[in-house]
């Protein structure tokens, strides 16, 4: 059967959309949650009128989920859990405790069903993840699952690179003063030995 989408449906389409899906897709689950209605001549006629509305949304939806990938892009989520000595989890990371960690460590909220945890993470480590914000826009994020007690030690470790170019920074600034020190005092140095060098000149020349 062939309906229209009110709403975006994940692997289907979007809203406004005209697509042919299995009946009993399309009368047990899309029409009864009003995720779509039936093409029926009169109901396309309506959906030519709202098309207008309906991009400028999509255009705002998607300028959202660009501003949120850039937000997110790039984070290391660190997520603590029980573990036993070969690092194996009593347990399993899923999306929504990735969705959870969003919230709590960064203050994003996002559907646990655009998170890409291709089953649940069941050892400790870092993991690549994927969350699928709106159409093509996406963003890349680490999962570091750290044995329980452990987050401050991962957020040390994150820091320390840090840290050593700081000091590394600190300690090129001190020997260029010294440096600079050094140059000074060899020209103040270069200066006496000319003024002495001119007084003795003056002596001779009043001895004579």
């Amino acid at each position: 059967m062939k309906v229209i989408l009110l709403t975006d449906v994940k692997g289907r389409g979007n809203e406004g959309d005209v697509i042919e899906v299995a009946r009993g897709f399309g009368v047990n689950y899309l029409l009864p949650r009003k995720m779509a209605t039936e093409a029926t001549p009169g109901n396309i006629k309506q959906l030519e009128a709202r098309m207008h509305n309906i991009r400028k949304r999509e255009v705002g939806r998607h300028a959202d989920a660009e501003s949120l990938a850039a937000t997110v892009t790039g984070t290391t989520l660190v997520i603590e859990a029980r573990a036993g000595d070969t690092g194996k989890l009593f347990g399993s990371i899923t999306a929504g405790a990735v969705a959870e960690a969003l919230t709590a460590q960064i203050g994003v909220d996002i559907d646990r069903r655009k998170i890409g945890v291709h089953g649940h993470i069941k050892t400790l480590g870092d993991y690549p993840i994927v969350i699928h914000l709106y159409q093509d826009v996406t963003a890349d994020i680490v999962v570091s699952v750290v044995r329980e007690g452990g987050a401050a030690e991962a957020v040390a470790a994150a820091a320390a690179p840090v840290a050593e170019e700081t000091v590394e920074v600190a300690e090129e600034e001190v020997v260029a003063d010294e440096a600079a020190v050094e140059a000074v005092e060899a020209t103040d140095a270069d200066v006496d030995v000319a003024d002495e060098a001119d007084e003795a000149d003056e002596d001779e020349v009043g001895a004579e």
